[in-house]
């Protein structure tokens, strides 16, 4: 099944002593590139996290956002500065005195104040059941985030398919015009010893090796099969039912080089404007093949 890189999933857990949050949002990427945020009392499982994420999520541009908080403490989880809160508040005492003025919120302003307070939560004071229980969160936004990528890929399979059908239908459309341009071609060269005749005698010779000539330089039917050929491999990789961004963007790429050569040496009107709408089409292709994971 094709997979898109673009993904969004969240997942919650909230019982009497802690709350657990988990948001998992992804983008195209050439490689995995995970950016993590998360608490400090869990920065000893990052290596645990990162390969949680990359075994599911493979690629893509990855960023991951963990909130752990708890309901209670058995300490305060941040330490004050008891004497130096006494001298701050003194001073900014003393100083409003001397203004004349009053100073809101004194307390607020001393507590605030550099070095009073200190976080005391660590690494060390994560619990075996917190980390059992943010584990399994953030699976669950993980696998969300999956589902989601599951969903945008089957609409974007859908679009390649419809893609992929008009650059199909446009190469029949060439295949039953070919015979016309090539007569067309065998005329036109015929007109023009026709007119050299009437000067000259005309070498029959000359005229086969003119028309190998024009032929040969102007002749698509390698193009043709070879393009047939891309169609096929890129048909038969979006019905695998396995997520190729990277080799559809490669086929993408050699269907791109036949169009552009059959539209380089067909030289005639109507093949030009099939070959236009093919190249739209193929852009499309490009451009959403991008985000396939």
């Amino acid at each position: 099944m094709i997979k898109s890189m673009t993904g969004y999933g969240v997942a919650n857990l909230e019982n009497d002593s802690f709350i657990i949050h988990a948001e998992v949002k992804t983008l195209n990427s050439k490689f995995l590139d995970l950016s993590l945020k998360y608490p400090r009392q869990f920065a000893d499982k990052e290596i645990e996290i990162r390969n949680l994420v990359s075994e599911k999520l493979e690629r893509g541009k990855v960023n991951l956002t963990l909130d752990f908080n708890t309901k209670s403490y058995d300490d305060l989880p941040i330490e004050i500065n008891e004497v130096l809160f006494r001298k701050y508040l003194e001073k900014y005492k003393s100083l409003a005195s001397q203004a004349g003025e009053t100073i809101p919120d004194l307390v607020k302003l001393a507590l605030q104040s550099p070095n009073v307070s200190t976080t005391t939560i660590t690494e060390k004071s994560q619990k075996p059941e917190e980390w059992g229980a943010v584990k399994k969160v953030l699976l669950e936004a993980v696998d969300r985030c999956m589902g989601y990528r599951e969903d945008e890929g089957a609409a974007l399979l859908e679009k390649f398919e419809e893609n992929i059908q008009v650059i199909s239908e446009g190469l029949n459309r060439i295949k039953e015009e070919e015979p016309r341009r090539k007569q067309k071609i065998k005329n036109k060269i015929r007109n023009h010893f026709s007119e050299w005749m009437e000067e000259r005698d005309f070498d029959q010779n000359r005229f086969e090796q003119e028309l190998i000539y024009y032929f040969e330089k102007l002749d698509i039917t390698e193009e043709i099969v070879r393009l047939e050929t891309h169609i096929n491999y890129f048909q038969k990789i979006l019905r695998s039912g396995e997520s190729q961004g990277k080799k559809l963007g490669f086929i993408s790429q050699e269907i791109g080089r036949e169009i552009n050569t059959i539209g380089s040496k067909a030289n005639d009107v109507i093949i030009q404007q099939l070959v236009i709408e093919m190249k739209d089409e193929l852009e499309k292709i490009k451009e959403q093949s991008l985000n396939i994971l």
